[in-house]
């Protein structure tokens, strides 16, 4: 694999989709994060869709940015509360100190996020080959900056985006592998995340904000796509 894009997958964990050359080349499926990248030999580029760089207070201008180019397709984006909010432990907490640093409370939606948040951003900040993007503003970039007009969990959804993958060069296959029994909206979005880790990979991707804002160590807080 040259890259690999991910996606969380419940409790089945994390599902990739590699690429070679722009091309499919396989699936895996693993309840670690690290140990999915870890399997994933050669891989240059790693795009994982999950909030990876935080802000000390008020929301990312990444998540603002990508819901105004989103359009119908916006609720797909959460707003992610700055880093003292996922330190917390308990919902209540979090939910409060959401509130003092951005004026609003942390949505329990949100909160849930938190495992899957910080075990993706752990790897994000040990390998610089880890990259934050997010499937519906990938995927609105394969179709010239159209957002999908149908939800991901929908009929017309999921034939809309494995259409606009196989436009992009990548045929996903009716047998996956280790992805064979991830739900396919996952899988739709880990294919969408490693289109956009080739781009980055061949430098032709693009960000929101196209201005990256920076966090307390100076890390870029984008989103890539």
């Amino acid at each position: 694999m040259d890259v690999l894009g991910v996606d969380a997958c419940g409790k089945q964990g994390w599902v990739g989709i590699g690429l070679t050359d722009g091309a499919y080349a396989g699936s895996l499926v693993d309840g670690r994060l690290d140990t999915l990248i870890e399997r994933a030999v050669g891989a240059r580029v790693i795009a994982v869709d999950m909030p990876l760089g935080l802000v000390e207070e008020g929301w990312r201008a990444a998540d603002l940015a990508a819901k105004a180019l989103l359009g119908v397709r916006r609720n797909s984006v959460f707003l992610i509360a700055p880093t003292p909010v996922w330190q917390e432990r308990a919902y209540v907490a979090a939910a409060d100190r959401c509130q003092e640093l951005t004026g609003n409370r942390l949505s329990r939606q949100a909160w849930a996020l938190a495992p899957k948040l910080l075990e993706a951003r752990a790897c994000w900040l040990a390998d610089e080959r880890v990259h934050e993007v997010h499937p519906e503003v990938c995927f609105s970039a394969m179709a010239d900056g159209d957002p999908p007009a149908y939800a991901k969990k929908t009929w017309r959804g999921q034939h809309l985006r494995r259409s606009l993958l196989a436009e992009a060069g990548i045929v996903l296959p009716d047998v996956l592998g280790e992805a064979d029994r991830v739900p396919a909206d996952d899988v739709l979005d880990a294919a969408g995340a490693a289109w956009s880790a080739y781009r980055i990979a061949r430098g032709t991707s693009g960000r929101v904000p196209e201005v990256p804002q920076l966090d307390a160590e100076g890390r870029a807080v984008e989103i890539r796509f």
